[in-house]
């Protein structure tokens, strides 16, 4: 009897612990998009439109797609745009989300696979949302959320979704989604693509992986120049045109780099469990776990003093000396010139450190000169005996996107 109650006891206790770590697949989301979606086809009155979008979906939200649209700024107008210019395309993937829940046992095999190669996986919620074409799948702390009328309108997408989540799994367990600079959000991302493949024993169905093998030197080379930009450009999440007409190829780099390390370590659980729960914004700890892999020819260190030096900087402004403290309050135009040919639709000015009281104010932005290399401003009047200051930032950038060195002009006016 004693020892009937014993396994009683360890079941109770044992119980909670594998509730928690199975997933929560939340598809209501989608039923409630669709209630809605009947609703607003049947008036032409955007008033109504919204009103029964509001009511019927956004006011009903789960917590995840209240995530998704505020990660993506989804607006309530957008939604109604996107129903009335696309009927054919709705009518097309219906049936295929109201199919989202038959995904739950791929879902959960898939994420058991993971957790044998790293035991220490926590649990995390899936939730089909429904959004405006602006994302196929996205995390948020411990939850995936999977842009459902992306996936499902892309067959391709739909049979690869068990391999995607778990890529999207991976995110939740890492320390961080959003990183300091091109090389750790490649990293990053590459890490979760390895690892889904690694633990559902296929391939990776990312095209940027099989164009990166082909085209090694040339992707590498390309990637070194931008690697600490603190945007992402072409290499990740962009359609933006690039030399090898391929998408997301920041996907390749870091999926290169963690195979390398996979391959190299003795212990190989370890070398996931490091890969995982790397700080990737540590420059420290991400520098010596991109050298370890041995995938660059140089040292991360070396690259990042050749970035340095080769940024586009200001050379001088051609009105006054910068930092002079006789400058003529009667100055209305200022041309700024630069080391390298610039971009230009890419611009910044901000206050200095004395704050918006002594900020140069820009009257009109007179343009680029025509080899790039030089703007021109109208600035507001100066007073006499003052100091001023502006800042041109890092949205200044050259002809290979590298961002410019910030500037920060500082100068004091004369009595007249």
């Amino acid at each position: 009897m004693r020892f009937l109650l014993t396994i009683v006891l360890h079941l109770l206790f044992l119980t909670p612990v594998f509730a928690q770590s199975a997933p929560q697949i939340i598809t209501t989301d989608i039923d409630n998009f669709w209630i809605a979606y009947d609703k607003i086809v049947r008036t032409k009155d955007n008033a109504e439109q919204l009103e029964y979008l509001n009511k019927l979906f956004i006011e009903k939200a789960s917590h995840g797609q209240q995530e998704m649209i505020k990660a993506r700024r989804y607006t309530s107008q957008e939604y109604i745009d996107a129903i009335n210019k696309r009927p054919e395309y709705w009518t097309t993937i219906r049936p295929r989300t109201l199919k989202a829940k038959d995904f739950a046992a791929d879902f959960e095999s898939g994420i058991e696979k993971l957790r044998k190669i790293y035991p220490e996986l926590r649990p995390a919620n899936i939730y089909f949302t429904v959004g405006v074409f602006r994302s196929g799948g996205t995390t948020s702390g411990n939850n995936i959320l999977i842009g459902s009328e992306i996936i499902f309108g892309d067959e391709k997408l739909m049979n690869s979704l068990a391999l995607t989540n778990v890529h999207e799994y991976v995110h939740t367990q890492q320390k961080t989604t959003n990183c300091n600079n091109l090389l750790g959000q490649s990293v990053m991302e590459g890490v979760a693509e390895f690892l889904s493949v690694k633990a559902m024993q296929t391939q990776s169905t990312a095209p940027a992986i099989n164009y990166g093998k082909n085209n090694e030197s040339l992707v590498k080379n390309a990637f070194t120049v931008q690697m600490f930009n603190i945007d992402r450009g072409f290499w990740l999440y962009s359609d933006a045109k690039n030399d090898f007409d391929t998408r997301d190829l920041g996907y390749y780099i870091g999926y290169a780099i963690a195979e390398r390390n996979y391959e190299k370590a003795k212990d190989k659980q370890l070398a996931i469990k490091e890969m995982i729960e790397l700080d990737y914004n540590n420059p420290v700890l991400l520098a010596r776990y991109v050298d370890k892999s041995g995938y660059f020819t140089k040292s991360v260190k070396t690259y990042e003093k050749k970035y340095e030096k080769n940024r586009p900087q200001v050379v001088r402004i051609r009105e006054f000396k910068n930092g002079d403290k006789n400058v003529s309050p009667s100055i209305t135009r200022l041309t700024v010139e630069f080391s390298k040919e610039m971009q230009p639709p890419y611009r910044s000015f901000d206050s200095g450190p004395l704050g918006k009281e002594n900020l140069i104010r820009i009257k009109s932005f007179l343009g680029f000169a025509e080899d790039g290399k030089s703007i021109s401003l109208e600035i507001e009047p100066l007073e006499p005996n003052k100091r001023y200051q502006m800042e041109l930032g890092m949205s200044f950038r050259d002809k290979t996107s590298v961002r410019l060195k910030p500037y920060l002009i500082d100068i004091t006016t004369t009595n007249k």
